[in-house]
């Protein structure tokens, strides 16, 4: 080195470009001392600039001065990430098989990472002067003498400009020469953009809720849950109740308990449409004592995710409510993870990152030393078996709360429904008898079925061609609502034919059945009075409107609810008396060692909207396969026998919960090429000498084409992951693959279309 030359300051940082490993720069000394492990910066990469996140103060390795490059700016004054969840992005993107870059892109918002500002007003105020001295500024200007007139009526306080200038009808220019002569005065001030700040409910059900007495059951499950708070060290807890048995309150007592101990909460929900019923309740609980509660989702705008997530890093709210995304939400000192509806699928991310949202909170309860509360009617077959090898702890709800019954279940076999009829129905007759008996009540009723659009199909009755998608392998959904086919995969739609593609036929039929049809089948045969309203993501294109279906739900100016899974669990209405499920072997017949476990779920759950207020509550579920016994053990709300029947099943086949299941997918634009690199691969790892892996495949995936791509998969059963991934990803480096092809590792996959 030069006499002379400074010694630059170096850092370590992992660059958001392509990099899945940190790098070496230098930082001129005032950067350099503004900077914190997790801060965001801009920085040099080839010919581009990127973002990265700053991982060491202190690398350990230093490239030669004449190589090293420079830290061009500080992009948030705030750390993005803290050292907690540096240290989270780092296993999940071991455990996940993904890259960081992924990961850092998921756990830091996109208006973070862009470098967008708080919104700002312009607010302007009166400066007090003298009567004779405005009277001299202003002599000529009568616009401005006006307005000043006008804004002395607010003399002593800061208003709007905009505001202002729209209510008194004058022009921004007017305001500017007021400003200049000295008359008024200009501040800048930050407008926080609040998601569900208009939430519908006055507080009404969830106050009266949170103001009863816990039952005997509560009180237990509460009890066990402070001692987990109180030993300030991790601890994983079932909280298993049925349906209507006030998880929700618990949770409660175990957030108050948290954030007396002056730690933070974080709320997970399976789906956005959870959401904003659990911050209104949250709200109506906590903000009356000031405490802010954010919300954390995919939905959100970019200002209203970095006000989110400005209000955190800030210290100035420490409850976050959100969907799986929000396992990533800076939360100061978190003492309290809480995993609503643990079972649910959605809480697995179907792109990269592929982490598991619930096992992530696991995870990061355990790095914060935090409790981690699973809560769940029907808990997952991972989690039971957790709780049986002693790794998680659990709590108990038998009854619902003020002794009320849960609701009586009929089972509706739809092959004695349809011997009774020359077509087969879609509504059984004991199902519109019992929704037209709840309407003269004035009670209200829901109607689940999980498959949205009006008729499944459109085929011909000539040659049985059926109208299918270009580049999936699934049938396109014909919509009553546009006239159109659609595809559920990848969005592709077409006008509905009117002769067969095939053999030119006119005898084009429609068969099956979705949410639109219900939706006007239940019409015909209501009065013309009742009111009845479809929610499915067709209809959720309007933001905000799920929320304003359920406050007019809730309100009772809706008669009969049609949906799918976005109505059948963790909502809770009062006023509903009776839940039809249509089509409940759906699940059944889905290509899944899961299918009995994800039946009985969704049945236990939307059975469970109903009978939740005073008065008691009944459920029809029509099928066709009555004797199974997920539906039997269902229907009994027998989660025991279920679990030990289930249970039994996977330990004989060795699958999960009892070993883990890792999914790889090959995919590409040629179907031959694609099962090629597939079989290849399997000849590769036949002759690796894989230790503690079980192989299935390759066979072409449930649903073979999906937006263009064929699809291959294999699977791998093995007790660990780790050791698994480790032979996996060794083998996979040295496998010669066509840039054409792609492959995907899928951790504890959740499905397998």
């Amino acid at each position: 080195m030069k006499t002379g030359q400074v010694t630059p300051f170096l850092v370590e940082i992992l660059p958001l470009g392509g990099f899945d490993h940190p790098l070496t720069y230098g930082a001129q000394q005032s950067l350099y001392h503004a900077m914190q492990v997790g801060s965001l910066v801009r920085i040099p990469l080839g010919a581009r600039r990127v973002i990265g996140v700053v991982s060491s103060l202190s690398p350990e390795h230093s490239p030669p001065r004449e190589k090293l490059r420079f830290v061009s700016a500080l992009v948030q004054p705030e750390p993005v990430l803290s050292m907690e969840l540096v240290d989270l992005a780092k296993w999940v993107s071991s455990y996940y098989a993904c890259s960081l870059e992924n990961t850092l892109g998921a756990m830091i918002p996109a208006s973070v990472r862009d470098g967008m500002n708080a919104k700002t007003r312009r607010m302007i105020e009166v400066v007090p002067v003298s009567d004779d001295q405005s009277a001299k500024l202003l002599s000529r200007s009568p616009k401005q003498a006006e307005a000043y007139q006008k804004l002395k009526q607010c003399e002593g306080k800061k208003m709007d400009a905009v505001e202002w200038e729209k209510k008194w009808k004058i022009s921004p220019a007017v305001v500017d020469g007021l400003i200049q002569k000295g008359l008024v005065k200009q501040t800048v001030a930050e407008v926080e953009r609040e998601a569900y700040a208009d939430q519908w409910s006055e507080g009404s059900d969830e106050t009266v809720e949170s103001l009863r007495e816990l039952t005997l059951e509560q009180q237990t499950a509460a009890g066990e849950i402070l001692e987990d708070l109180n030993s300030q060290k991790f601890r994983a807890r079932l909280l298993q109740g049925v349906t209507g048995s006030g998880k929700t309150e618990v949770y409660c007592q175990a957030m108050e308990h948290a954030l007396g101990q002056g730690g933070g909460v974080l709320f997970l929900v399976p789906e956005v449409a959870l959401a904003p019923q659990t911050v209104d309740r949250l709200r109506a609980r906590f903000g009356k004592r000031g405490e802010q509660v954010v919300v954390w989702h995919s939905h959100l705008s970019a200002g209203e995710r970095l006000d989110a997530w400005r209000n955190l890093v800030q210290g100035k709210a420490r409850i976050v409510v959100g969907a799986r995304s929000a396992v990533f939400a800076p939360v100061k000192n978190l003492r309290l993870v809480v995993v609503d509806e643990e079972h649910e699928p959605a809480y697995k991310q179907e792109d990269a990152p592929r982490y598991h949202g619930r096992d992530v909170a696991v995870y990061r309860a355990y790095l914060n030393q935090a409790v981690c509360l699973l809560g769940s009617a029907t808990p997952s077959l991972e989690t039971v078996r957790n709780v049986e090898r002693a790794k998680y702890k659990r709590s108990t709800l038998t009854q619902r709360i003020d002794g009320r019954e849960l609701p009586l279940v009929h089972l509706v076999d739809m092959r004695r429904e349809a011997l009774k009829q020359k077509i087969p129905p879609i509504l059984s007759q004991p199902l519109i008898e019992a929704l037209r008996k709840r309407y003269e009540d004035r009670e209200q009723s829901i109607l689940f079925l999980n498959r949205r659009g009006f008729n499944t199909t459109l085929f011909c009755t000539e040659c049985g061609e059926v109208e299918q998608c270009r580049d999936c392998s699934i049938a396109m959904t014909y919509h009553r609502t546009d006239h159109y086919l659609h595809c559920h995969l990848c969005g592709y739609r077409r006008t509905a034919p009117q002769i067969c593609g095939n053999c030119q036929s006119i005898e084009i039929r429609k068969k099956g059945h979705g949410t639109q049809r219900i939706e006007d089948i239940v019409e015909s045969v209501m009065p013309k009075r009742a009111r009845i309203v479809r929610v499915d993501a067709d209809v959720m294109t309007k933001k905000n409107l799920f929320r304003e279906i359920l406050r007019d739900f809730r309100q009772g100016k809706i008669d009969v609810l049609v949906g799918t899974q976005m109505i059948a669990k963790g909502l809770d209405f009062p006023r509903v008396t009776l839940v039809g499920v249509i089509d409940a072997d759906l699940p059944l017949r889905m290509e899944d060692f899961r299918a009995s476990e994800r039946a009985f779920q969704i049945l236990v759950q939307v059975a469970g909207r109903a009978g939740r207020g005073e008065r008691a509550g009944e459920v029809y579920v029509q099928t066709y396969a009555p004797h199974e016994s997920c539906i039997q053990f269902a229907r009994r709300a027998e989660l025991d026998a279920f679990l030990e029947e289930e249970l039994a099943l996977r330990k004989e086949l060795n699958y999960p919960p009892y070993r883990h299941l890792i999914r790889h997918v090959f995919r590409g634009r040629g179907e031959e090429k694609t099962r090629f690199y597939a079989e290849q691969w399997r000849r590769k790892l036949d002759i690796s000498n894989l230790q503690g892996i079980e192989i299935k495949g390759p066979a072409a995936t449930p649903l073979a084409k999906i937006k263009g791509y064929y699809r291959y998969h294999l699977f791998y059963l093995t007790p660990s992951v780790t050791n698994c991934l480790s032979q996996i990803q060794k083998i996979r480096r040295d496998f010669p693959i066509d840039k054409e092809i792609f492959d995907i590792l899928d951790v504890d996959a959740n499905q397998v279309s």
